[in-house]
């Protein structure tokens, strides 16, 4: 059986990559602050928003930011630090994905867990928020007790935004479990909003000061970023990544009535702040460190502003990340995820910034991939056609875009990472690297399962790599070059399946679709 089945199309674009972003810089400001607050008390709880591991939205909107930024800052603040995560019963029984890797909320803390021991760091305790006797919660206790995480739960309290007389009292904040901790800084994280860090925090302080302990609250959230416009660019764009939300942007009404200065929050800090304070106010003696918190900006530590050394690249960046949070939005929507709500709030956003959807070229020249394999290739129905592209960066700071087009053998994807790794690889064109019984053998096994789509997706071509690599030297090439995918951009016509999608993130593509439904029937 003869195969010979890729055709390399490139476009190039004749710029260099900027950094905008400088970590080592942001990271001593950044620990430095922590302290500062830090040494005011016994204990400091530290809600950390967004992502602990893997920001991905950080890494794309301020170019230079290292993923694992968060990790570095942890592991310099050293044996003072313990980690619990927090998880909403309602998250684990409605199955919630978080976006970046695909996985629910539940299956996310696990793979946390097991991540940061690897480098050292130990999750202490997962705390079950808004408990109510769920039996998907029950099961997931068992599987972290199993693992030898110990499992605390908290029940909603009645009324948590009116009546602070029952919420500061042992019906309320009592009656969640204590947290025994033995750090001075305890990381309160979580997969995803809604997942009760701030009532948990809370309730600690609350349990603490009937112990003597005087602890502190503070929240670690990089976006928006405080000291920045509400309509700086990097700030729209944490508008794009929680538009399903509807969260947006606003000026701290509270900082500014003390203080008399424009500082940016968001929404649901600003209005939630005044029940906050109240709490605060109930919890704490009178002359309390802890009251010297009067505005949601106050409660903040976060000093990304500092690590900015080049604001045009950032902004640039954070003008590419709407664009792409616009075409995500558009997958959602087809999937039925989000609704019209949100296409409608991200057409705004995108107006905010004069953004495009064709300033993506990654999706200009994979619809052009799709337009012309309709016209060169009759071998597959019209409908079934589909285009994909990469952006890739070679040393001589050229960016190149390879495409690839589906066929009896590859679909689209599969096509153009192959064709990605080839160019990087340094191999011809004209040269397979994928051995044609390696892919007979995938093909002929979904035949036998009784697949519709027998084409390799990126997984079964990394698995065909792997097996090549053996015997074929070009294929070992091929996979020595893979690191340099992450960070590049990717966008497919068509919606690609799960599996495929899961594999390309986790090769960090940064991939996009115009979330057309394709038709598969190949055989």
């Amino acid at each position: 059986m003869g195969f010979h089945y890729l055709t390399t199309d490139f476009y190039v674009i004749h710029m260099i990559r900027k950094i905008g972003f400088d970590t080592t810089r942001y990271l001593s400001a950044q620990i430095k602050q922590i302290m500062k607050r830090v040494n005011k008390f016994d204990k400091l709880y530290l809600e950390f928003g967004g992502k602990l591991r893997y920001d991905h939205h950080a890494a794309r909107v301020l170019p230079g930011f290292v993923l694992d930024t968060k990790i570095q800052m942890l592991k310099e603040l050293g044996d003072d630090v313990e980690i619990i995560h927090c998880i909403s019963a309602k998250a684990i029984e409605g199955r919630k994905i978080r976006r970046d890797f695909g996985l629910t909320y539940d299956e996310q803390i696990l793979k946390d867990i097991n991540d940061l021991k690897r480098i050292g760091l130990d999750v202490t305790a997962v705390v079950i928020s808004r408990y109510n006797g769920e039996h998907t919660s029950d099961k997931f206790k068992q599987r972290l007790e199993n693992r030898g995480i110990r499992v605390f739960t908290t029940h909603e309290i009645p009324n948590y935004l009116t009546d602070v007389d029952k919420v500061v009292s042992d019906e309320g904040f009592g009656k969640f479990d204590y947290v025994e901790t033995s750090k001075k800084i305890i990381i309160v994280t979580a997969p995803g909003p809604g997942s009760g860090k701030m009532s948990f925090a809370m309730s600690q302080i609350y349990h603490d000061r009937k112990r003597g302990i005087t602890s502190n609250f503070a929240k670690f959230e990089t976006f928006p970023i405080w000291n920045l416009p509400v309509n700086h660019p990097v700030n729209i764009a944490y508008e794009a990544a929680t538009a399903d939300l509807g969260d947006y942007n606003c000026i701290d009404s509270h900082h500014k009535e003390v203080y008399g200065v424009d500082v940016t929050n968001y929404n649901r800090d600003v209005e939630n702040f005044a029940i906050i304070k109240k709490i605060i106010e109930k919890i704490t003696p009178a002359g309390d460190p802890l009251a010297d918190i009067k505005s949601p900006t106050d409660m903040g530590v976060n000093m990304a502003k500092e690590g900015i050394i080049d604001d045009s690249v950032v902004q640039q960046a954070s003008i590419d990340e709407i664009v792409r949070r616009y075409y995500q939005y558009k997958r959602d929507f087809v999937e039925g995820n989000v609704t019209h709500d949100t296409l409608e709030r991200m057409d705004k956003i995108m107006q905010l910034v004069n953004a495009k959807p064709e300033h993506r070229v990654v999706a200009i020249r994979a619809n052009r991939a799709l337009e012309e394999s309709w016209k060169i290739s009759h071998a597959i129905p019209r409908e079934m056609h589909t285009g994909a592209a990469i952006e890739i960066q070679p040393e001589d700071n050229t960016l190149l875009i390879v495409t690839g087009k589906r066929s009896r053998i590859l679909n689209s994807e599969s096509a153009a990472l192959l064709n990605a790794v080839k160019y990087l690889a340094g191999i011809p064109d004209e040269i397979d690297v994928l051995s044609p019984i390696i892919i007979e053998s995938i093909m002929n096994l979904k035949v036998k399962l009784c697949l519709v789509d027998t084409s390799l997706n990126v997984k079964e071509v990394l698995d065909a790599l792997a097996v090549s690599a053996v015997f074929n030297p070009n294929a070992t090439k091929c996979i020595g070059v893979l690191t340099e995918l992450k960070g590049c951009e990717m966008h497919s016509t068509h919606l690609t399946d799960r599996g495929c999608e899961n594999t390309l993130k986790e090769l960090g593509l940064n991939l996009t679709t115009d979330a057309r439904i394709p038709n598969v029937n190949n055989r």
